[in-house]
């Protein structure tokens, strides 16, 4: 009995200790799970880092461009050349020879101003004896006059003597209308540009004048336009006027767009007139850009970035750090940039450097 007593002691305390030992092991297996949780963590973070950087490192380098709202307009550029709206030749109006030069090159002159003068002594001459005939005239009809209104005489004798005296004033004033010919004067106020006359020299009229008067206070720029343009360009257009050799820039409106074309060089004249500079000069090389179509909302993009494939204009933007394609429509271009029409909006990101061998969902990096 006894004997029974101490094994059912000792089993007791063998259950108990197999009991503590089963709980210390469960707690040791959590433990572990825990810990693998803990490096199966780690080795994951480490693992999207490394994949990462990978990424990074195989991403191609790109430069883009954010797409905004903006102006967008564009220009027809020309060359043309400055011209005075008062520049002319002057030309005598009778033959004879040059005995005074009363003006010199430079010198401002006004409309009227005598500038040479043609020698007229045989005309003055023959003023004068006319001059003398016509006061044997007019005291001849004076008398005939007086006994005309005491009634003596003949009314034929009084018309006689009237006629006579009129004709003669009439002959004196068209010598004198002939005589202010042969002053060469200026048609408008100006600058002398050229006096090539020399006094002793023989001129006629028609030939090739050694004088020009140029009015520098009214200048105008003007070029040919191609016949292509014609029906884009009108007077009043908004035009910018470059002067590069001065330099300077107007910006301003045509004041002429010729409506006939040219049958020789196919193209018609433009003109703007030009504020009054004394920098400005005659034939002076100008440029002029005549605003030909304008969007105050246009989105537009640098030309270098556009693609093609066929029929077809393409682009590839940023999205989440990736390229991607996107086909657009566009419409006018200018100097380097183009206007889209469909296909992009504002704020997208536009790849214009780093195309080549680019294709659609490569990862891309901004330099």
């Amino acid at each position: 009995m006894k004997r029974i007593r101490i094994i059912g002691i000792a089993s007791a305390i063998f259950l108990a200790s197999c009991a503590g030992k089963s709980t210390d092991k469960r707690a040791e297996l959590d433990k572990l799970k825990k810990e693998r949780q803990d490096l199966n963590n780690k080795i994951s973070a480490l693992e999207m880092e490394l994949g990462d950087k990978n990424a990074e490192v195989n991403a191609k380098n790109v430069n883009a461009y954010n797409v905004a709202e903006s102006v967008f307009t564009s220009y027809i550029e020309v060359q043309g050349r400055v011209d005075a709206e008062e520049n002319v030749q002057v030309n005598p109006e009778t033959g004879g020879m040059i005995t005074a030069i009363s003006v010199h090159a430079g010198q401002n002159v006004t409309k009227g101003q005598v500038l040479a003068q043609i020698d007229d002594q045989v005309l003055r001459q023959s003023i004068a004896e006319l001059q003398n005939q016509l006061d044997l005239a007019n005291t001849l009809f004076q008398r005939q006059k007086n006994l005309w209104d005491q009634k003596i005489g003949t009314e034929v004798q009084y018309l006689n003597a009237k006629t006579q005296k009129e004709g003669i004033e009439r002959r004196i004033a068209t010598l004198n209308s002939q005589l202010a010919m042969y002053k060469i004067k200026s048609p408008i106020s100006g600058t002398v540009d050229a006096m090539d006359l020399r006094v002793g020299q023989s001129v006629a009229p028609g030939m090739m004048s050694a004088i020009r008067v140029v009015n520098a206070s009214k200048l105008k720029a003007k070029a040919l336009v191609a016949e292509s343009y014609s029906g884009r360009i009108n007077q009043g257009d908004k035009v910018i006027i470059i002067l590069p050799d001065v330099p300077d820039t107007i910006e301003t409106n045509l004041s002429f767009a010729s409506k006939t074309i040219d049958p020789l060089s196919r193209s018609f004249s433009i003109e703007a007139q030009l504020p009054s500079n004394h920098k400005y000069h005659p034939n002076m090389l100008t440029i002029l850009k005549v605003l030909d179509y304008k969007n105050p909302k246009a989105l537009t993009i640098p030309i270098n970035a556009i693609q093609k494939a066929e029929n077809t204009d393409y682009v590839f933007v940023v999205v989440s750090g990736k390229a991607k394609r996107v086909d657009i429509k566009t419409g006018k271009a200018f100097n380097s940039s183009v206007e889209v029409l469909s296909g992009l909006k504002v704020g997208d990101q536009v790849i214009t450097a780093g195309m080549q061998n680019l294709n659609d969902g490569d990862a891309v990096s901004f330099k």
